[in-house]
């Protein structure tokens, strides 16, 4: 299974949907809030092309967006293959 990796807030009800859809299947995850860290949201911002919403979700490296864009993953059947270990 590839790494993935949140960006999120305490506050941000986004940020527990989209940690519940993965736990839900069962798909571990690194988690970085960035509450009252100007680094760690400096470092989200760089990494997602200057996106400054939270929850910014990373699958492998790639960055896939925020709360809606994984559920769109998944509504259209292409979350579980993009979280596969690619061949």
């Amino acid at each position: 299974m590839k790494d993935v990796l949140i960006y999120s807030s305490s506050l941000c009800p986004y940020c527990y949907r989209a940690k519940a859809l993965l736990n839900s299947k069962n798909v571990p995850y690194k988690e970085i809030n960035v509450d009252m860290n100007p680094t760690a949201r400096a470092e989200m911002r760089s990494k997602a092309s200057g996106r400054n919403t939270v929850p910014q979700i990373f699958i492998g490296g790639e960055h896939i967006g925020g709360c809606d864009d994984l559920y769109s993953l998944e509504s259209q059947g292409d979350l579980t293959p993009m979280l596969a270990i690619a061949s």
